[in-house]
């Protein structure tokens, strides 16, 4: 189930938030964002489909995981990789499918390196935060307790749950709006095109997480930087940063 690879990532690539100086608020995508789950939702969706005789029987990739299934919600998939299915059958299928993944996730799910450490680091700076997720309500709430981040989150925000889901910008805007923080002191960390996408159009820089998609394709879907990890130097530099001139901006006025 751990075998989906992942693109290794060059460290010299310049970052900097500083233009959303003084930082008041970060959001933050749950699956492959603050843990590496889509060794798990491939699991189950390849299981599943092959025993629904999906694709001829043949198991899907990887790639095709990636690509058709990774950071999309439900109802997406049910107008697109099920399009030809019987609409009630595709909404039942991907429950049952969210139903295995939470069972798999409740013994195996792990968090992303440096979590802690950068959980503590915003704690002690007294930032706002938010996770904003495309996964149903249920499988949000067991992946945030599981993580032990029930008491770090004030708002969890679902796609499904707004007008529209990623990769339109509607849910990091109603964190924003709940939080009652401004997109120009905000920023997100994401690790799938949609909610780059969804973060870029809601008016904030997003720190791209090379958990498991290409970084060409989260820097082309528009993030700021990417990172390998919440350990990566490049975000620890750009964080620093972005203390340096909130005290500056302090000591000015």
């Amino acid at each position: 189930m751990s075998n989906i690879s992942s693109t290794p990532l060059p460290l010299d690539r310049k970052c900097s938030l500083a233009l959303i100086a003084p930082l008041e608020a970060i959001l933050f995508d749950i699956d492959g964002t603050l843990c590496d789950s889509d060794p798990l939702h491939y699991y189950a969706f390849r299981e599943m489909l092959q025993e629904v005789g999906f694709n001829g029987g043949i198991p899907i990739t990887e790639e095709f995981y990636s690509e058709h299934f990774s950071g999309k919600n439900n109802e997406y998939l049910c107008s697109t990789v099920f399009h030809d299915w019987d609409l009630q059958t595709a909404r039942k299928f991907l429950d049952d499918k969210e139903a295995m993944f939470r069972r798999l996730a409740a013994e195996q799910l792990e968090p992303v390196k440096g979590l802690d450490k950068l959980r503590k680091w915003i704690e002690n700076q007294g930032f706002r935060r938010a996770a904003v997720t495309n996964s149903p309500r249920a499988s949000g709430e067991l992946m945030i307790s599981s993580l032990g981040l029930s008491d770090f989150f004030e708002i969890l925000v679902i796609g499904v749950e707004c007008t529209r889901a990623k990769p339109f910008p509607d849910p990091y805007l109603k964190a924003l709006e709940t939080l009652q923080v401004s997109h120009k002191h905000a920023f997100i960390f994401e690790d799938s095109v949609s909610g780059v996408k969804a973060g870029v159009a809601a008016g904030m820089p997003v720190v791209g997480l090379g958990t498991r998609n290409p970084e060409t394709w989260l820097t082309d879907a528009g993030a700021t930087f990417v990172i390998r990890d919440f350990e990566d130097p490049k975000l620890w530099e750009a964080l620093e940063e972005l203390e340096r001139k909130a005290e500056a901006t302090t000591v000015a006025t």
